[in-house]
């Protein structure tokens, strides 16, 4: 509201509830931006923000109390409940807004909100603000300017506050635990859908009850396919597994992968590579801090891994050159990280004014660089590619919080070192 300033009108609904199949809804998720606003946890609602208005700033329309519903379908918060818990200045339900709202709406100059994210609630907001600007008792100061919520809120949620820094270390922590766990129970002829029902147990024992994103468990050849998520083939011995995967809590989501060998042993072509890309991570970690910036990141891992390739004999040239031709990205062809918070891919740009995003304390991110060989790429710029390599997909990822001095691996309870990895895989 401070952004926002005087003569001014927030409005922004809560995510809907999706039909699945017939009479069945998907489990309801609350939309992020409402979620960050409000706290609240139910559909059917309108969150209205109102600088400088003496008989309340915050107000919350949403679904009344009603024992008959509740008992077929949960408890509901009401408005009481709503100014009791969640902090509002008052509350009316869902079915009064198309009374009072426009009421709200009157004399304020800019009218902000999620314009584009829900059509038809864009709709609504135009149909109130047309009903003010006819009105019988127009006022010369009707609402002119609408003005997307979205840029603004999103550049709030980059800057992760303590609490929120807090839940996305605790669902980091749950996801190692789970993560751990599928170490010790992965082995050969075992299923990745058996390896996934692993870690999404230990999700949910951790409180974690949803994963953030589809599990990614991918064996032997999979693992080059960047979003696999089919999690249906039996794991051979011999083969490496890509384990991407982290647990939500609530609603923050935690980002990890790893790669490990099926029967618990990296053969020694499996290390060469793997600890390229380990190598490569860890060097773009230490570029995390105040002041730099993505490409100080991305660009840092991209060198490691082009001078690994080239000493491993993948490729071959000078590594300053197949840098800048980027060659690499036939072997690494996404960035090396991204925001993470609410969502797991999170808001905020990358990019001001043209120029990479500058890190600053309280944002958090994701350091993932991978090398991908898939089994029928057989050359690349003019030369041949072992057989050795084929087939091989490697990812180390972790989720790194940006503070004062430096940074914060807030996953750092995955082992990601392969001794350690084979010393859990062995029961040790």
């Amino acid at each position: 509201m401070q952004w926002m300033g005087a003569n001014s009108i927030a409005i922004l609904p809560a995510a809907e509830e999706k039909v699945r199949s017939h009479d069945v809804n998907f489990p309801f998720r609350q939309d992020n931006n409402f979620w960050y606003l409000t706290g609240f946890n139910e559909p059917d609602a309108v969150m209205v923000l109102i600088p400088g208005r003496k008989q309340a700033e915050f107000i919350l329309f949403n679904r009344e109390k009603d024992p008959s519903q509740e008992r077929w379908h949960g408890k509901r918060l009401g408005q009481d409940g709503a100014i009791e818990q969640l902090g509002a200045d008052d509350a009316f339900p869902i079915d009064d807004i198309d009374d009072i709202l426009p009421g709200l709406m009157e004399g304020r100059e800019r009218i902000y909100f999620a314009l584009g994210a829900n059509s038809e609630f864009d709709q609504k907001v135009m149909e109130w603000r047309s009903e003010l600007m006819t009105s019988p008792r127009k006022r010369t100061d009707s609402p002119g300017e609408l003005i997307d919520i979205g840029h603004h809120l999103h550049d709030m949620r980059l800057i992760k506050s303590t609490a929120e820094v807090q839940r996305i270390r605790h669902a980091a922590k749950i996801s190692a635990k789970a993560h751990k766990a599928l170490m010790k129970a992965c082995a050969p002829g075992k299923t990745e859908r058996e390896m996934e029902t692993e870690l999404h147990y230990h999700f949910a024992k951790g409180g974690c009850r949803h994963p953030a994103y589809p599990s990614i468990i991918a064996s032997g050849d999979n693992a080059n396919i960047l979003h696999y998520i089919e999690n249906s083939d039996s794991m051979k011995d011999g083969e490496l597994l890509l384990v991407d995967a982290g647990g939500e809590y609530e609603q923050y989501a935690s980002d990890i992968s790893r790669t490990i060998p099926v029967n618990g042993r990296y053969s020694d072509t499996q290390a060469e590579l793997y600890d390229v890309v380990l190598k490569a991570q860890l060097a773009a970690i230490e570029k995390v801090k105040p002041g730099n910036h993505w490409d100080h990141i991305h660009d840092e891992a991209v060198r490691v891994l082009t001078k690994g390739l080239v000493e491993l004999g993948i490729l071959k040239g000078q590594v300053s050159d197949l840098v800048k031709r980027g060659v690499y990205r036939q072997f690494y062809m996404h960035k090396t990280g991204h925001w993470l918070g609410l969502d797991v891919h999170d808001v905020g740009d990358y990019h001001l004014h043209g120029e990479p995003r500058v890190l600053e304390p309280g944002m958090v991110l994701t350091v993932e660089p991978a090398v991908y060989i898939p089994r029928d790429m057989t050359r690349v710029e003019g030369h041949n590619i072992a057989k050795k390599w084929r087939g091989i997909g490697i990812r180390i990822e972790d989720d790194v919080l940006v503070t004062a001095n430096g940074y914060d691996v807030l996953s750092k309870d995955v082992p990601k070192e392969r001794e350690a990895i084979e010393k859990i895989m062995a029961g040790a």
